[in-house]
């Protein structure tokens, strides 16, 4: 068998790619199917983090959101990224994966608060550590709280997990003539105004030569063929 492409690796996966067909909340078949993925990877001696956000969960009360104190609703969001940190981590235990949740704000009650000496030593132990809460702090992003997660424990790379295949040259939902990019990089995302990440993320990952790899969790075995290191998704690069 040929050896994965990469060693450690950072899933970011959004919120709603947990929905699955459904308008919030989490997809239990979704969930299971994401899971059996990342066990495939990790019986290949992969060591995986994962960041999750919140907006499967935040977008059913972010109608009552509105007007809100962004700072408020920021914490909010932050919590629903608990919720589903948790019911990530019992999907794996499920199928006999063993995970550690850690959050960036304080609840011990629930998950053990993120210590970075502590996320290597899981990693280290082939432990899957999924990173819940973002950066603990307002006003960033989930996708910040990767890129931010990924230089931190030395990650090869960061996979952003997303609906779409890739980094397109426009919308391929508005654009029929939108290209696929199967590399490109971080200079020329930032001139062609491309979409990868939020401007915080993007900028930390490119000071940090971390490469991106955009790709559909939607696809079956797309992951996988990610970490083999196979053309799948855009790669965006220094």
């Amino acid at each position: 068998m040929t050896k994965p492409a990469y060693k450690r690796v950072l899933l970011k996966l959004s919120g709603e790619a947990l929905m699955g067909d459904d308008a919030y909340g989490i997809n239990r078949a979704t969930i299971e199917r994401m899971v059996a993925d990342v066990s495939e990877v990790t019986k290949l001696g992969v060591e995986l983090a994962i960041v999750i956000g919140g907006g499967n969960i935040f977008r059913g009360v972010a109608l009552g959101a509105e007007g809100m104190d962004r700072a408020t609703a920021d914490y909010m969001g932050m919590l629903a990224t608990v919720m589903n940190a948790l019911a990530l981590a019992d999907a794996m235990r499920q199928i006999g994966l063993t995970a550690r949740v850690m959050s960036a704000i304080s609840i011990e009650q629930v998950v053990e608060p993120y210590v970075r000496p502590k996320a290597l030593q899981y990693l280290e132990e082939d432990k899957v550590v999924i990173f819940a809460a973002g950066t603990g702090n307002p006003f960033f992003t989930t996708d910040t709280a990767a890129a931010l997660r990924g230089s931190e424990i030395g990650a090869e790379i960061v996979l952003k997990a997303t609906k779409v295949d890739g980094v397109y040259s426009a919308d391929p939902n508005k654009d029929p003539l939108a290209t696929l990019y199967s590399n490109i990089t971080f200079d020329a995302v930032m001139t062609k105004h491309l979409q990868v990440m939020d401007a915080t993320a993007f900028a930390l990952c490119r000071d940090q030569k971390l490469p991106i790899k955009v790709f559909s969790i939607v696809k079956p075995g797309a992951l996988k063929r990610v970490i083999m290191g196979e053309d799948e998704g855009t790669l965006v690069h220094a």
